[in-house]
């Protein structure tokens, strides 16, 4: 889905706008797929990393976010000036340090009982679930639900993101978040990025060009990594608790 920083711009764009890319997220899902292996990849790595050398991670862990973040600004403007040949390997670099990141959650998760390889096949099915039933729900959206949706699923996303640095900041002073409120954001970030799974496919044809498609990639990635975290962060919180 596109990242917060410019839904506002783009939902000003796509109202009252036909496809101008009708052919751009069949063009986007290869490419998808590629970043998502590569992201596994990354996690892989970063596994190797949390249990060969545990002093090392955590300082990488920070550099690899900062980078991460630099990456994708910049490859985002790249993408969207449709300069896919400089874009492209931006993004592979993007995926396997999105995947070293990931290998925390991923790491707590195979530690946490009940959740295991169990866990990460559920949430990686239920990505793949919502992607199936985003593209059938969100492709015959009429522009009023289409709009509508966007609108919800943004705003969410929005006050998501709040309660999440709130959260981060009470950890920073030791304050931890209950066991029950973790199961009620966690549920409420499945909710909101399934949701944001269907957006995807109403908006990014009425968005991005068919050339555009790596554009299209990124937004699609950010959703289904997103909705794999918070699926993770919920089946954690479920079976971790005391």
């Amino acid at each position: 889905m596109s990242n917060t920083s410019n839904f506002r711009e783009a939902m000003r764009e796509v109202k009252g706008q036909y496809l101008i890319g009708p052919n751009v997220i069949a063009n986007a899902l290869p490419y998808l797929g590629g970043g998502l292996v590569l992201t596994a990849v990354g996690t892989y790595g970063g596994l190797g990393v949390i249990q060969s050398y545990p002093n090392l991670f955590y300082p990488t862990f920070f550099v690899a976010i900062i980078a991460e973040l630099i990456l994708f600004f910049v490859a985002r403007n790249v993408a969207e000036n449709g300069n896919n040949t400089t874009a492209l390997p931006l993004l592979a670099l993007y995926s396997l340090l999105s995947g070293y990141t990931l290998s925390g959650i991923v790491f707590v998760a195979l530690g946490t009982q009940g959740v295991g390889l169990q866990g990460l096949g559920i949430a990686a099915g239920g990505c793949g679930i919502a992607l199936i039933a985003g593209r059938s729900i969100g492709s015959n959206l009429s522009d009023k639900d289409g709009m509508a949706l966007s609108k919800t699923v943004g705003l969410g996303i929005i006050a998501l993101l709040v309660v999440m640095v709130g959260q981060l900041l009470f950890a920073l002073f030791g304050v931890y978040t209950p066991t029950w409120l973790e199961i009620a954001i966690s549920g409420l970030g499945v909710f909101l990025f399934a949701g944001a799974a269907v957006v995807d496919f109403y908006i990014l044809p009425r968005t991005y060009r068919d050339d555009q498609y790596l554009s299209a990639a990124l937004s699609m990635y950010l959703t289904y990594i997103n909705l794999f975290v918070f699926i993770l962060r919920l089946l954690i919180a479920i079976n971790g608790r005391d």
